[in-house]
């Protein structure tokens, strides 16, 4: 096995400790011994990576992640996207995540029915590079509500954005259907949006016996639901269910809290607050302004999201970053962007975000205990970063920053640090 030991490294551990000086010994997949200060770790026949003062930090996970969306303004312009040119474009996507730093991705539902799956398997068979990835359904929809887009236009209709069903049979064989594709993750849709026209953000609109039908016969595989749920009521209809992930989650009462906090071992909140902002400050150059924005409901919506989330974190509910990056006015992997916002309208103090980003991402990916922290036997997810992303998040966005990207002890980007070289030790004791 090749063994690889970054020194002269600024560590930030994953588990809420302070930063320190170390080295971090590598063999094949997992973090063989973490030392502190230099020359801690003798080693033989490892190639030696100088970190000159960098920081070595976890792999990070974004939780809530549409590698199909291509950057489109509008849900009907990501579905006209022909199929074999968004097979490619997917593939693409799941590279440039990885090399931004995202070595685990939570799948949130793709434009076509079987994206996620080629893409997941594409990645776990060393075809393409990609994060770890968890390979999420179609979003299953009811008429009216979020992802009933009708594209006539198009070549076949199951390439509409969402699938529509009506009643716990149809909703049963849409889930089968998924489940025989291979998914992870069955993804619902309980709850409007602002962005569609007569069902906004506070609307509910899957039955609850449509949404038991879906958890059971996903359960009944092993696998998870996760939930588009803005609304209130949403939120709670998808605790009561058995949802494990809850995608936004902006509208909340005490009842819905309570809900929330009773589960907290087994649910995890993203909210998605990066659209949100980009609805307001991002999108007036593709048609939205912000008084269109604020006419849509986004204003209210991110203030109502900021203060349920800051009860969620304060009741230690898990939230975690990630949201609707893939839109013309959220680009793909500036989803660290979400750090910063955790910060600015959440009250998580930078480490706070960081572990968001890192340890909890090893629960969301089922992986505690071996994921998201810079520890004795972990998994080698590691990125080595040029700067302290404690005094500044907004580095974590910035590519040139981003010195080294190593998954399961692969680099995915290789260090361009001009002092490499290889140490012949004595043997690691």
């Amino acid at each position: 096995m090749t063994n690889v030991l970054f020194t002269n490294v600024r560590i930030i551990d994953g588990s809420g400790a302070p930063p320190f000086a170390g080295e971090v010994l590598v063999q094949g997949n997992r973090i063989l011994r973490v030392g502190r200060g230099t020359r801690a770790i003798p080693a033989v026949g490892a190639t030696v990576i100088d970190g000159a003062g960098a920081t070595l930090m976890p792999g990070m996970c974004e939780a809530h992640t549409h590698f199909s969306w291509n950057d489109s303004a509008t849900l009907d312009g990501i579905q006209r996207m022909p199929l074999e040119e968004h097979v490619l474009w997917s593939a693409d996507v799941a590279r440039r995540y990885l090399q931004a730093g995202f070595t685990s991705c939570v799948g949130a539902a793709c434009a076509k029915p079987r994206l996620d799956v080629v893409t997941r398997n594409a990645i776990n068979e060393g075809l393409i590079p990609g994060p770890r990835y968890i390979a999420a359904s179609q979003e299953i929809t009811v008429a009216g509500a979020l992802g009933d887009e009708t594209l006539p236009h198009l070549p076949f209709p199951e390439f509409s954005f969402g699938v529509v069903v009506s009643g716990p049979e149809e909703m049963r064989r849409a889930v089968r259907m998924f489940l025989k594709y291979g998914v992870d993750t069955i993804k619902l849709n309980l709850s409007g949006d602002n962005f569609v026209p007569g069902a906004p953000a506070e609307t509910t609109w899957m039955s609850d016996e449509e949404v038991a039908i879906a958890v059971k016969e996903a359960k009944m595989r092993g696998k998870r639901v996760s939930a588009h749920a803005r609304s209130c009521e949403s939120i709670k209809q998808a605790v009561r269910h058995g949802v494990e992930i809850i995608y936004h989650a902006s509208f909340t009462d005490e009842e819905a809290l309570d809900l929330l906090e009773s589960r907290k071992d087994r649910v995890f909140v993203a909210p998605g607050i990066g659209i949100l902002v980009a609805m307001l400050e991002h999108a007036a150059p593709f048609g939205i302004t912000r008084q269109k924005a604020i006419d849509m409901g986004y204003e209210i919506e991110l203030a109502a999201a900021a203060e349920s989330l800051k009860k969620m974190h304060k009741r230690g509910i898990r939230v975690l970053p990630g949201g609707d990056y893939g839109f013309a006015f959220t680009p793909h992997c500036e989803n660290a962007r979400d750090l910063e916002y955790f910060v600015k309208y959440l009250g998580f103090t930078p480490m706070e975000a960081l572990l968001s980003a890192t340890q909890l991402g090893a629960g969301i990916m089922m992986k505690e205990g071996e994921l998201g922290q810079v520890k004795d036997g972990y998994l080698a997810d590691l990125l080595l970063v040029d700067g302290d992303p404690l005094s500044n998040l907004a580095i974590l966005r910035e590519p040139r920053r981003m010195l080294a990207v190593m998954k399961d002890g692969v680099f995915y980007k290789k260090p361009e640090i001009a002092a490499q070289r290889t140490r012949w030790s004595q043997s690691v004791a």
